[in-house]
């Protein structure tokens, strides 16, 4: 898997959105019900969707998230193995301050983690995103 990190300027026609979700200070991971991995929220851009109402959507549906502020940072690319055939995506800060409970859709459970664990979902893309990410500063400096 290849991927690259983007500038938000440089996203334009987006597919997907990845949500990095802080709450009690601490990374928010979802476990999706089919899977033994951890991954952030995140999906398909549904038609007419905006990047943001996508982010606001599947952070919803895969956390419970009620109340929160949400930021994008940055664009990405990922590819299986030619960058002419992968798809660009637009990266989210979400400041959680409120969870509901989790919706019966995908995810199995959220946790709360004090940094990346091992066994994640996409681990070809969520390093490389989670270090732009804390790079930017945003991640010390939400609130």
């Amino acid at each position: 898997m290849l991927c690259k990190v983007l500038a938000k300027e440089e996203t334009g026609s987006c597919k997907f959105v990845v949500v990095f979700s802080r709450y009690q200070g601490k990374l928010l991971l979802s476990r999706h019900q089919a899977r033994d991995t951890w991954e952030t929220q995140g999906g398909h851009i549904e038609p007419g969707e905006s990047p943001e109402e996508a982010a606001r959507r599947e952070l919803w549906e895969e956390s419970g998230a009620e109340s929160f502020t949400l930021q994008p940072v940055c664009g990405y690319r990922a590819a299986d193995d030619e960058w002419d055939k992968g798809a660009v995506g637009m990266v989210f800060l979400a400041e959680i301050r409120g969870l509901g409970p989790l919706p019966e859709k995908e995810m199995a459970e959220t946790r709360l983690f004090d940094a990346l664990p091992e066994n994640l979902t996409y681990p070809d893309i969520t390093p490389l995103l989670w270090e732009r990410l804390a790079g930017s500063g945003l991640w010390s400096h939400c609130e």
